[in-house]
């Protein structure tokens, strides 16, 4: 009998079961499995791709290649459990399984916000201050980097070993709500809103740098344009050319460090360049290191005007914007529902689909920045064709054969 009631009562504490969630269950079953088979995928792909492809390894890639990691953790080992939770409405892994998965889920996650703020600070300090990018970048400076994150992640979370519980609104394993404050508000308050602040103005002052040489571009080619057609004894006309010729060769300069990032990033724009030039081909993509406005040659400038985001064609102004707000705007997308909802219902008042549907979201990250980071990077395309090719060709041979 008294054993009877103390599995009730194990059963209750883990237990998320209630009538209005018996449904949306399934739809949350079938979620969770399309994010564990495509994050488990598209991120294993890019750690491949990068040991695979010598083209790939560069120092940029290598933060990828560590968010990949941090969502292979979540998509492969806690998705799957989280799943099963979701299925049978109840916690069926025992308290010490409780707590290990809600460190490894924040550890995730935090290594994710760390990486994701990395990644916009080199974006920033490639086309800024390559000086320090160079010092804060290098070989060295990047492996102490790595390490940081994931201590930084495991210090941050393992104080609060003793406060993960089962949370029933959200099906899942987390720290409990009161017990850890201060704490655990201090640190979603660091890595959540600082995190996703610092992306998104680091993203910012990338699309306002590029903003202002574009313009400072398409100057410059109006003021050859009128040079051109003015006397060349006008001195007022010479005079004017002169000045905006300087200011647009200094924001040239900073346009082409621009673009030599969108080409990391893009990779568009530089197989037309590699297609021009037959020697370099064949070499491997150098890593990330745009050319200083010292050592930017004359024709350079003017072909990277030629390419301004005015023409035709959709150029780096247009592919870099594009991208730095389609990666803040996804990682707004997944966090902040979750983030404002538990903020704005501590009572938890709120229907219990609604806190589900809102870490569902959560879910999503881990799949999404493998998309964003990677498959818009057409070497990594070429990478992912490649590794699909040589997986389906023992199935492409047996079909062959038995035709």
């Amino acid at each position: 009998m008294l054993m009877n009631h103390m599995n009730h009562t194990e059963v209750d504490l883990f237990s998320c079961y209630s009538p209005s969630v018996v449904a949306y269950r399934y739809f949350a079953v079938l979620w969770g499995c399309a994010v564990t088979v495509t994050g488990t995928v598209g991120n294993l792909m890019t750690i491949l791709a990068f040991a695979l492809d010598p083209r790939l390894r560069t120092r940029f890639n290598v933060l990828i290649v560590n968010l990949a990691v941090a969502d292979l953790l979540y998509c492969t080992i806690l998705q799957p459990i989280s799943v099963d939770s979701y299925l049978h409405l109840r916690w069926r892994s025992g308290q010490l399984w409780c707590s290990i998965f809600g460190l490894l889920l924040f550890l995730s996650n935090s290594v994710s916000i760390i990486t994701l703020c990395l990644v916009a600070v080199s974006r920033y300090l490639l086309v800024a201050k390559r000086a320090v990018f160079e010092r804060v970048f290098s070989d060295r400076g990047l492996i102490l980097l790595l390490i940081l994150t994931w201590a930084l992640g495991v210090a941050s979370f393992a104080p609060l070993w003793s406060v993960y519980t089962f949370v029933p609104q959200v099906c899942t394993c987390s720290f409990h709500r009161t017990r850890g404050r201060p704490y655990t508000t201090v640190l979603l308050f660091f890595y959540f809103f600082v995190g996703l602040g610092c992306v998104g103005v680091f993203y910012l002052l990338i699309y306002r740098r590029v903003r202002i040489a574009s313009q400072a571009l398409l100057r410059y080619r109006l003021s050859r344009r009128s040079s051109r057609k003015k006397p060349a004894s006008s001195v007022q006309g010479t005079d004017d050319s002169g000045v905006e010729s300087g200011m647009a060769h200094t924001c040239s300069c900073e346009m082409s460090s621009q673009v030599d990032l969108a080409q990391h990033n893009d990779d568009i724009s530089s197989s037309e360049k590699r297609s021009a030039n037959s020697s370099a081909a064949h070499k491997p993509t150098p890593d990330i290191i745009p050319a200083s406005p010292a050592s930017t040659p004359a024709p350079t400038t003017a072909a990277s005007s030629s390419r301004s985001p005015n023409s035709g064609d959709d150029g780096e102004f247009k592919r870099v914007t594009r991208m730095c707000f389609t990666v803040f705007l996804c990682f707004v997308f997944c966090f902040v529902p979750f983030m404002l909802l538990n903020i704005a219902d501590k009572n938890n008042r709120a229907p219990q689909v609604l806190h589900m549907f809102s870490a569902n979201l959560t879910w999503l990250n881990s799949c999404i920045n493998p998309v964003l980071y990677a498959v818009m990077n057409r070497q990594f395309r070429q990478a992912y064709h490649v590794l699909l090719t040589r997986a389906a060709a023992p199935f492409t041979r047996l079909w062959t054969r038995s035709q």
